[in-house]
């Protein structure tokens, strides 16, 4: 199942945003494969500091959705800075339906 969502980013953060996605810890990406997260891209507007993201996923969790686990907990928590997050750390997310889909 294809998934997508929207987060922000605090104005000024996307190069260093990039670069920490850039170094993304192989453990945690080993983690997101192991969990059914695959074909996983995030975009970036720089008029309005959305990020949107889109993956892939087997079965019913989403990364968004595997935030009992200790890795992504430091994840969230490294990338708090330059996120609008919640209570938690969690980004800030906001699910998005499909309205068109061409294969």
């Amino acid at each position: 199942m294809k998934v997508a969502f929207k987060m922000k980013l605090k104005p000024g953060f996307k190069d260093e945003y990039k670069r920490r996605h850039d170094e993304l810890w192989p453990e945690l990406k080993k983690l997101l494969k192991d969990q059914g997260v695959s074909d996983y891209s995030i975009f970036f507007d720089e008029e309005t500091n959305i990020l949107f993201g889109v993956q892939n996923q087997e079965g019913e969790s989403s990364s968004q959705d595997l935030g009992n686990l200790e890795m992504v907990q430091k994840w969230w928590a490294y990338m708090a800075d330059i996120m609008e997050t919640n209570p938690d750390n969690s980004p800030v997310t906001v699910p998005l339906e499909e309205v068109f889909y061409m294969a």
